[in-house]
């Protein structure tokens, strides 16, 4: 699905990310950790062409993502707040959303109705712009819409950010979903256990590289706590 090769970009002279080769293959779920400043969000936004970087290529099923836009075709994100078109409300942008993937009001609301739990009635009917939402519920907006997509590649960083409890286990058992669904996903985040219940492959990032990429096994919590122990 996507491979990554002598990927770099640095800020003032300060390498960020720094990727010899990598290789994220269709339907994996795909979990990227490292403190802050480890390249996460920055890899993430050069996979979307919204920074390019210094030097290396980014593919997408063989296409270089920088000078081909088939990509942007399977492709789905939700990274902040910034993603959002926070002068409409909750409505308003599915339905904009959903004009997208040429989907009429009656096919998006019936699309949000399985999404009832998870808004835990504190999205829809609230009269209020989005810019008024907490950033929790943000998320929730966010997360929902890129899925509405259909995409066959979903980018999400930091997804259980804000949310509450209730909520982020809600997001962690639809995420466990995507892999029967052959949805290849990339989601950063700083919490370890609902990272590594939910990806069956972690990528570990330190200063822009890849420090460790493993298969998640039943060792592979306390693996990671020990190696963050130590930082």
């Amino acid at each position: 699905m996507l491979e990554i090769k002598n990927l770099k970009k640095e800020y003032s002279g300060r390498i960020v990310v720094d990727i010899e080769h990598l290789i994220i293959n269709a339907g994996e779920t795909v979990g990227i950790i490292g403190n802050n400043g480890a390249g996460k969000t920055t890899l993430f936004r050069m996979l979307l062409d919204l920074i390019r970087p210094d030097g290396g290529v980014i593919l997408s099923k063989g296409d270089v993502i920088v000078s081909n836009d088939q990509w942007k075709n399977y492709t789905a994100s939700y990274l902040d707040e910034g993603f959002l078109i926070n002068y409409l409300t909750a409505e308003e942008y599915f339905i904009f959303i959903g004009s997208l993937q040429q989907l009429g009001a009656r096919e998006v609301f019936d699309y949000l109705k399985s999404y009832e739990e998870f808004f835990n009635g504190e999205i829809l009917s609230k009269g209020k712009y989005i810019r008024d939402f907490s950033t929790g519920n943000q998320n929730k907006i966010g997360i929902v819409a890129a899925l509405m997509q259909k995409p066959e590649l979903l980018i999400l960083d930091e997804p259980f950010a804000n949310l509450d409890p209730t909520t982020q286990i809600r997001l962690k058992e639809h995420l466990k979903t995507f892999k029967m669904r052959h949805l290849t996903t990339l989601i950063s985040s700083h919490d370890l256990n609902h990272i590594t219940e939910v990806c069956e492959r972690i990528i570990l990032f330190e200063k822009g590289r890849v420090i460790k990429d493993i298969q998640t096994n039943v060792d592979t919590l306390k693996e990671l706590e020990a190696y963050f122990s130590l930082q």
